[in-house]
């Protein structure tokens, strides 16, 4: 399948679905709690069913995996591949109005992040997209992009998920990061931030928390490899895990293995 093309048209569908909720700068109401354990908007219902839809009008079989809904099962070969979204990255910045949010979807061939072989963020406002597949590298739009050769930690643009889960456990961990950086930053929506990694608009992205769900990163993963990134759980290991929306990791991503180096030292110090 020519699965670019479908994830743009993806992208194309939940941008005219949301439409009508764009600019009302008021928090929604919450419709319960998502498969992922965060409270679902009526925006990332809507974002969602503009996916499936999608997929099933271009004769997909599929089983979805979503942290709005959990996994679900659609046409005769549901089994052939699985899609992994997450309908508004960024759903706050979403519905404060604040310009910064995405959609996230990943195309792999099992229940792991390392089988994912097509993926796209596509950040809604900006009308940018990031799509990537296996072996053929990562493109911003129609532009192929690289990460960052920085490697001095003082000039760097870190950026830091800090957002209040555990954050007296997670601070002392990371204290000697910040120590060493003067730009520090956190936008909100996290795939797209690791997107700004592969594409060398920040330099780092960390996240030690352990709430950031596999499903929000699985697009993202594989944008940062094919762009010659580095991103590893944060002992240094190669990042995998189970494609569920229950299965929480925490990471590091980098522009390069130097700077990646000099994060891990210090952690690790």
């Amino acid at each position: 399948m020519e699965w670019l093309e479908i994830l743009r048209n993806c992208r194309d569908n939940i941008k005219r679905k949301i439409e009508p909720f764009l600019g009302s700068c008021q928090p929604q109401e919450c419709l319960g709690v998502g498969a992922g354990g965060d409270p679902i908007k009526i925006v990332d219902i809507v974002a969602e069913e503009a996916v499936v839809e999608t997929l099933i009008k271009e004769g997909v079989s599929f089983t979805l995996i979503s942290e709005e809904t959990g996994v679900r099962s659609y046409g005769h070969k549901p089994k052939d591949v699985y899609v992994t979204i997450d309908p508004i990255d960024g759903t706050t910045n979403f519905t404060r109005g604040i310009p910064f949010y995405a959609t996230s979807i990943a195309v792999s061939s099992d229940l792991k992040l390392s089988t994912v072989f097509a993926a796209m963020v596509a950040d809604l406002f900006h009308n940018e997209m990031y799509v990537a597949q296996k072996g053929q590298g990562a493109m911003r739009n129609e532009n192929k992009i690289s990460p960052s050769s920085q490697v001095d930690l003082e000039e760097a643009v870190i950026g830091i998920d800090l957002n209040t889960y555990k954050v007296y456990e997670v601070a002392p961990r990371i204290s000697r990061v910040i120590a060493q950086t003067k730009h520090i930053r956190h936008l909100g929506a996290n795939a797209l931030e690791l997107c700004y990694v592969a594409d060398g608009r920040i330099d780092s992205f960390i996240d030690l928390r352990g709430k950031l769900r596999a499903t929000d990163v699985a697009a993202a993963w594989l944008v940062i490899k094919e762009a010659g990134g580095e991103i590893t759980n944060p002992e240094g290991r190669p990042l995998d895990a189970k494609l569920d929306p229950k299965e929480h990791i925490a990471f590091i991503a980098s522009g390069n293995k130097i700077i990646h180096s000099r994060i891990l030292e210090l952690l690790m110090a």
